[in-house]
């Protein structure tokens, strides 16, 4: 028996084992509408086939201008939701809890796909004025950034909205989990860091001022997601940016206490993004996951946790739940990789007793 085929129980919600498939960008709306597509469906629901037990959606944007390129994922209509609705369906049907990353990319948003270059679009070009603490832009090394906003109170609770909106979307179109994305340096983690928030008013300043957006934006998606559901929170635990002024881990670990008081269940820790200079110190295995640990042990309430980040086999996910280093083992690359992650894992580690498999594979796997 593993702790990594155990079941995770968050509210009323039962996760059947702590792999988790990592929220990552396909860049793939054909028309630039931010509709889901056959490729997000498959994408998807092969991880769910592949034993996952909480598969997350990429990077869905609340608001157009929240996209980070064009093509990216979105949920500002019931249009979106509902080409969303067969993606749930099909990862429930697996065994597998559907999760989505509700996201605004803020000053980050308009570039073009990383593999066209992932350059800054102007309005002439498909992008579009983008929105952010201050009217500072991204300082990209080529391009000029688009045109960047200041966003006003209006506009902030415009935000504020668009992410109630969306999670009430979400949950029409059968998601289980909602997770509200702060970190690597798009609009919420803008807000919460130094490096990017000079504001006077009281979303600026002190921590206070700064953590005052994603505490408002985690309520508000709370207080539309049925009580029996998770909320979880994706944070930049630190900067990576030590020779100045910015988000730390004892930032984050006093932001995890505040987030629990608003109703998040899970704090999905990462880490960086929020300026081109921000860089690990160390990024080998498990890269990320002392930040979950520190946040885990640290922590006043008793919020769950999720760790991310170099975890690429078996045993390095094994042993981050059984040593009670983190709640979740979340796999990203390495889940592009090996699509069948927890099937994988399952047979390594002796578990296939705990996770029955699709019975179209099992002849394949040994279940």
């Amino acid at each position: 028996m593993t702790e990594l085929f155990s079941p995770l129980e968050l509210r009323d919600t039962t996760i059947p084992n702590r792999v988790m498939v990592s929220p990552m960008c396909q860049y793939s709306c054909e028309d630039r509408d931010g509709l889901a597509t056959d490729w997000h469906r498959v994408h998807l629901g092969s991880r769910a086939v592949g034993g996952a037990g909480l598969v997350m959606s990429e990077a869905t944007a609340v608001e157009p201008r929240g996209r980070i390129s064009p093509e990216d994922l979105g949920i500002w209509s019931d249009e979106h939701a509902a080409a969303l609705e067969p993606i749930t369906e099909f990862v429930r049907a697996q065994g597998s809890v559907p999760a989505i990353q509700l996201a605004h990319a803020g000053r980050k948003a308009a570039t073009s796909r990383p593999w066209e270059g992932h350059d800054p679009l102007q309005p002439d070009e498909g992008g579009w004025a983008v929105a952010a603490p201050t009217g500072d832009p991204w300082p990209y090394e080529e391009g000029d950034a688009p045109p960047t906003e200041r966003l006003n109170q209006d506009g902030i609770e415009g935000v504020i909205d668009a992410f109630r909106a969306a999670a009430e979307r979400a949950l029409d179109a059968g998601f289980e989990v909602a997770e509200v994305h702060a970190a690597h340096g798009y609009l919420l983690h803008e807000f919460l860091s130094p490096v990017t928030n000079s504001r006077e008013d009281d979303y600026g300043g002190d921590f206070e001022g700064r953590t005052r957006l994603v505490r408002e934006v985690t309520a508000a998606v709370r207080e539309v997601w049925p009580d029996e559901k998770p909320v979880f929170i994706r944070i930049s635990a630190t900067d990576w940016l030590p020779d100045r002024e910015s988000w730390t881990v004892d930032d984050s670990v006093r932001l995890a206490d505040r987030l629990a008081e608003v109703g998040a269940d899970l704090i999905d820790v990462s880490g960086g993004g929020i300026h081109p200079e921000s860089r690990p110190d160390y990024a080998g295995p498990n890269y990320q996951l002392r930040y979950a640990e520190r946040i885990r042990e640290e922590t006043a309430s008793d919020i769950a946790v999720g760790a991310v980040g170099g975890i690429t086999t078996p045993q390095q996910a094994e042993a981050v739940v059984a040593n009670d280093r983190a709640d979740l083992a979340i796999v990203g690359r390495e889940h592009l990789r090996d699509p069948y992650f927890a099937l994988t894992a399952a047979k390594e580690l002796g578990a296939t007793e705990q996770i029955e498999g699709p019975p179209q594979y099992r002849r394949a796997w040994g279940f």
